[in-house]
């Protein structure tokens, strides 16, 4: 064997002798094999319970479930919430269509009022985020008979149908009118005649649905005489065309009117209609209907319309009282702020009418109050020094409100309770022997609950608990399989910890950290950080994350620390002041904090390669990627940024006003706050992903900062989804390749594994 052979073999021994943390390709397939058996195979979805709703009384529920035989359809069942006991109350065979084979496919149903009627939604179609369109039949239960909805209407063209009051009739959009059909001779009464594509009566156009969820947009008197409604007159704002160029032959343009920020919004009105048609009645709802915002509207009485009105900047929400006969108009309560108020979502009546519950910052934490109908000073009901994170439901009887809130860990949720009148303080019902975060479905009367618990590192259990003692009576879910199959990817656990990244002033920000099973504190690691930052999410908190938190987890076992932190500005439940710091200041701020925390973590954790730190988000979380990257190159080396928005400017008006002020008053807020002003900062490897039919955030804005780095002469990389929307899920395979995609940009471009 001549010394040149010698040679070559023992570095071939060498070779095969390198730990196997050093062999990316093996490390790869690991890690793609994982992503496949998270979002492919689905081996690890949690069991669901439901979609199940409360029957009167409390005591019982009902349920949509496949029928035992193959096959033979669903049927709607009642159980006993306490003891289990199943009854059929609607068997599949009674919801065959007359000469068809088989049963309505049964997307959603509704009883009417005395029980003889059922509503059924079948055949459903998506309109942009819910499938809101689709046939409606009606079943007689009592005589029999099953009938079709719409007359000689075209296949699922009806919208939000629902009974009258007396269930005699029903209500539904067809077309952007709305109608009404007489159940006892299948007469349809069109109450408007002016629906269109700028004209919209009974549902609402795209922002309002996006921001202020807003979709069923009419709504039966209590007395069934009438029906109130939101028009939409889109004429003057901007269209927004989406081009669909693989479907067909030639491209498929969609026209979507869309106000960007700053921009003209729909001339929004509400008006009260006869159930038998004839005129509108519009209610006198102060200022300009383009510059302000009908968010919430339901009746009170027969004669009575509520309706919650914003001011264009937000910072205002006046509670409204309209006089349906006259169109007159009266402000009962104004909440106010220097920022922006929020939404209530559900305005609560009590007292027989006569007072409502109302969540408002006004003492610098989200507490709710009970103000009378008459107007007047609201009612603290919720004393403590924490937020209400929600409202669970009333006990009007016992006289208690059930809310959501964890006045000591902001990443963890419990239901708690306050007198009705104000008097005591709060009480945590949730047992103090279940840390983590819970949820509550009440009963109506408050005396049961729908109940799901679960932590970062265990699965969602789900049962029925008996309120106020929280005795858990009956399982709904059983995770025992999904427990066990889990729990060798759950190890190391994860840690939650607090940072501080102030100078003189605590500046605590919560976070999360997932480390290697193989994970040794003296070697040195890089780190993944995970993004959001804005104020419609958290991303450090104590409750199972599914797939994404799994993914996490297959990243960590590749070789990375994967972080996450929740910076200034996101809905955390530490007061007002927290939430709306980042005001007129949205991606600024926050990459400033995410940045500092990636040091001082550095700073205190040794084993984090701060040489090896990248960064990932989606949508917000991808603007802030991009922020993280473009101004601070000297923390965040690699960075995967999905569906983000470049510039401020270029997204709705509701949403980024909400938080950022009008262009035109907070331009420089605007300028700051865009990564795409700061792209000439950008040192490192930096993946673009957009879906091209992204209706929310539009590809436009990907366009734009591409053509600024080309501009720039830097180097990136981008990856584009053909018509996927923001969610970027549509066509087979589409999710685990968006994950394999970010995960190979980070083996590809931040070495796994330890220094």
């Amino acid at each position: 064997m001549t010394k040149r052979l010698r040679d070559g073999v023992l570095l071939a021994l060498i070779f095969v002798c390198v730990p196997v943390e050093a062999q990316p390709a093996g490390t790869a397939q690991a890690l793609y094999d994982q992503i496949d058996r998270i979002f492919q195979k689905r081996e690890y979805d949690a069991p669901r319970f439901g979609p199940a709703r409360w029957l009167p009384g409390g005591s019982a529920y009902a349920i949509v479930e496949a029928v035992a035989a193959p096959g033979k359809g669903r049927e709607i069942v009642r159980y006993d919430a306490a003891t289990g006991a199943r009854s059929i109350l609607v068997p599949a065979s009674s919801m065959t269509p007359p000469g068809a084979e088989a049963p309505l496919d049964v997307s959603d149903y509704a009883w009417s009022s005395d029980g003889a009627r059922l509503l059924i939604f079948t055949n459903t179609r998506k309109v942009w985020r819910d499938n809101t369109r689709g046939d409606y039949w009606v079943l007689n239960l009592q005589g029999g008979g099953l009938r079709k909805l719409g007359g000689d209407g075209p296949e699922a063209s009806l919208m939000f149908a629902k009974f009258s009051p007396d269930g005699t009739r029903v209500g539904y959009v067809r077309g952007n009118n709305i109608y009404v059909e007489r159940l006892e001779d299948g007469r349809i009464t069109p109450l408007t005649k002016d629906g269109s594509e700028t004209t919209i009566n009974g549902t609402s156009d795209w922002v309002y649905e996006e921001e202020l969820g807003v979709r069923d947009g009419f709504r039966w008197s209590p007395d069934g005489r009438h029906i109130a409604y939101w028009q939409f007159d889109t004429t003057g704002v901007g269209i927004f065309s989406l081009i669909n160029t693989t479907d067909t032959l030639y491209p498929a343009i969609t026209r979507i009117p869309y106000p960007k920020a700053g921009t003209t919004n729909s001339a929004v009105r509400i008006g009260v209609v006869s159930e038998g048609g004839g005129e509108t009645r519009w209610l006198k709802t102060p200022g300009d209907p383009r510059d302000s915002y009908l968010a919430r509207m339901d009746w009170v009485d027969a004669s009575t319309v509520a309706i919650e009105q914003l001011n264009r900047q937000q910072n205002q929400n006046d509670f409204l009282m309209a006089d349906a006969a006259n169109g007159d108009v009266r402000r009962v309560f104004r909440d106010e702020s220097k920022t922006w108020v929020d939404l209530v979502d559900e305005v609560r009546w009590i007292d027989g009418g006569r007072a409502f519950l109302w969540l408002s910052e006004r003492d610098g934490w989200r507490h709710a109050y009970r103000v009378s109908r008459e107007g007047g000073e609201p009612r603290l009901i919720t004393r403590f020094e924490a937020d209400v994170i929600s409202v669970s439901g009333v006990d009007e009887a016992a006289g208690w409100l059930y809310f959501i809130a964890s006045p000591t860990n902001a990443t963890q949720q419990y239901l708690y309770r306050s007198k009705l009148d104000g008097s005591g303080v709060p009480e945590r019902v949730t047992p103090e022997s279940q840390p983590g975060s819970h949820s509550y479905n009440l009963a109506p009367g408050g005396r049961m609950a729908f109940h799901t618990y679960s932590r970062h590192d265990q699965p969602p259990a789900q049962d029925v608990v008996a309120l106020p003692a929280h005795r858990s009576l009956r399982a709904l879910t059983d995770v025992s399989a999904l427990v066990a199959k889990v729990a060798p990817l759950l190890v190391p656990a994860v840690e939650f910890f607090t940072l501080d990244i102030g100078s003189g002033v605590p500046i605590p920000l919560d976070g999360w950290m997932l480390k290697p099973k193989t994970f040794d504190p003296k070697r040195r690691y890089p780190a993944i950080v995970y993004v959001y930052g804005e104020p419609a999410s958290q991303t450090v908190t104590d409750r199972w994350g599914g797939g994404r938190m799994l993914f996490h987890r297959a990243l960590a076992d590749a070789g990375y620390i994967v972080v996450s932190f929740d910076n200034h500005g996101t809905p955390a439940p530490k007061g007002a002041a927290w939430r709306k710091k980042v005001y007129g200041s949205v991606g600024d701020l926050s990459s400033a904090e995410q940045a500092l925390a990636v040091r001082r973590l550095a700073e205190m954790r040794p084993y984090i390669d701060r040489d090896r730190v990248g960064v990932w988000g989606w949508s917000g979380g991808g603007s802030n990627t991009l922020n993280a990257m473009f101004r601070f190159p000297d923390v965040f080396r690699v960075g995967v940024s999905v569906a983000p928005v470049p510039d401020q400017k270029l997204y709705d008006t509701i949403y980024q006003e909400r938080y950022m002020g009008l262009p035109q008053e907070n331009a420089e807020g605007y300028r700051i706050g865009s990564p795409i002003n700061f792209a000439e900062g950008l040192k490192g490897n930096l993946l673009i992903v957009h879906g091209s039919g992204d209706d929310n955030v539009h590809y436009q804005g990907t366009e734009r900062l591409i053509n600024r780095l080309i501009a720039l002469g830097k180097p990136f990389d981008t990856m584009v989804y053909p018509n996927r929307t923001h969610s970027i899920s549509e066509g087979p395979g589409t999710t685990p390749h968006i994950h394999k995609l970010i995960a190979r940009y980070f083996l590809d471009h931040l070495a796994p594994g330890p220094r």
